[in-house]
């Protein structure tokens, strides 16, 4: 609001200072014609002559030049105003036109009054907002001027003075005149003086507005400094929990699957060396898969037989590794016929059908283990039952934990029972647009 009554003030000061500037031009002419044709009606000539320096030549053409000239400047406002507000070039351009314009209206009135020139200095004011360009803008007005005075010109060239057509008058009229005169350059200097307070106490205001604008944009922007660090700790964080849910999947399982191999050894040993020996070949083979696999799991946190193979593939796989190794049995029931997902979701089954198998082997001692999958509308359904002892009275391990969060950032559920075996069961919601029959 404060803005747009500046700017309003601004404006009427600008046009107060463009009509004061053409009453004066068309007056000084006016005024010199009517003299003259007074001088020509009373006979009084050859007086008026003789007290003069120079007259004026084609008085009558000059008012209608001077008309035309502030018709042209007027013109000029109106472009640079109301069509091209926000063309620099369109700007720079009618300036120039400006101080051409004034400045031929100057020489008219033979340098009698060079006020005009204020108008142009008050439109570079206004107008002109690169510095460079408007200092010598302003310069050029300022030069001009200065050397437009007519005490100035008149002492090395023969120009005609206002003074000398005032004189012909009565003392009574000269001074009325004399004072009209004064008082409308006093005037123009008035209203630019105003004109340029209120620029400055604009551009004022704009800077207090910028100052605070910067303060408030560094409040905001230390805000975003911590909200940055905090986004990146939550993010360390969670790069963290899931980095150990993949070691601990991935190596869980392979020592889940060495330890068993290891007991299954421990067991034949003394009545058969050889199947022991196959045995721990096995469990060679098993153990370098399994090191290949924590090495890619680390390094690209998704299971290294989900890159390389489906994930029924990869499930059946690790099924066949483990029966190879332990003599635990482990029987997979795949009821979807084309078992492919999203990445996250392939990730979270595949993690939780490993987890389940290793926890049965290491913690409920079974000796099967009966993994099912199945959909259900559009649902993946896990179940991941074994005959071990069980565990009536649950306690949140590492595992566990970390199977919950799985499913839980795929918007599922998962439960677990361990009254007869135990049982896993785990509900993932499949997201609409991924394919499968």
């Amino acid at each position: 609001m404060e803005e747009n009554k500046s700017n309003s003030r601004i404006r009427i000061l600008q046009t107060g200072i463009l009509i004061l500037n053409i009453i004066s031009v068309m007056g000084i002419s006016i005024f010199i014609y009517g003299t003259i044709e007074k001088i020509r009606r009373t006979y009084g000539a050859r007086e008026f002559l003789n007290e003069i320096q120079a007259i004026v030549w084609y008085p009558y053409a000059k008012i209608w030049l001077c008309a035309l000239l502030l018709g042209f400047l007027t013109l000029s406002m109106v472009i640079r105003d109301r069509l091209f507000p926000n063309n620099s070039k369109v700007i720079l351009t009618s300036l120039v036109a400006d101080f051409i314009v004034c400045f031929a209206i100057i020489i008219e009135l033979n340098f009698n009054y060079n006020g005009i020139l204020l108008l142009v200095f008050s439109n570079v004011i206004l107008y002109v907002k690169n510095g460079k360009s408007r200092y010598i803008l302003a310069a050029v007005a300022i030069g001009s001027f200065i050397l437009a005075d007519y005490e100035l010109l008149s002492i090395s060239y023969r120009l005609y003075s206002i003074q000398d057509y005032i004189a012909f008058y009565s003392a009574t009229k000269q001074q009325y005149f004399l004072s009209i005169y004064n008082i409308f350059i006093s005037l123009n200097v008035i209203l630019f003086v105003a004109y340029c307070v209120n620029i400055i106490n604009e551009q004022q205001g704009n800077i207090e507005e910028i100052h605070g604008l910067n303060e408030k944009l560094h409040d905001v922007n230390e805000q975003l400094q911590k909200y940055s660090l905090m986004a990146e700790k939550m993010a360390e964080t969670r790069e963290r929990n899931r980095l150990a849910r993949e070691i601990h999947d991935t190596l869980g399982h392979t020592l889940t699957g060495i330890s068993a191999g290891i007991d299954a050894c421990i067991a034949i040993i003394g009545t058969s060396p050889e199947q022991t020996k196959t045995q721990l070949e096995l469990i060679s083979k098993v153990t370098r898969d399994g090191i290949k696999d924590i090495r890619r799991s680390v390094s690209e946190l998704r299971p290294d037989a989900l890159d390389r193979f489906s994930l029924e593939f990869a499930i059946n796989k690790m099924v066949t590794d483990i029966n190879a190794v332990s003599d635990t049995r482990v029987y997979f029931d795949c009821r979807v016929s084309n078992l492919k997902f999203g990445e996250d979701e392939e990730n979270a089954i595949y993690r939780v059908v490993q987890e389940g198998i290793t926890n049965a082997i290491r913690h409920g001692q079974a000796k099967e283990i009966w993994v099912t999958v199945k959909m259900e509308e559009e649902d993946i359904l896990i179940q991941i039952k074994d005959n071990g002892i069980g565990c009536k009275e649950m306690k949140s391990g590492f595992g566990t934990k970390h199977m919950k969060e799985r499913i839980r950032m795929l918007n599922g559920a998962v439960t677990f029972d361990g009254s007869d075996g135990f049982i896993v069961n785990a509900r993932i919601p499949i997201r609409r647009g991924e394919t499968y029959d």
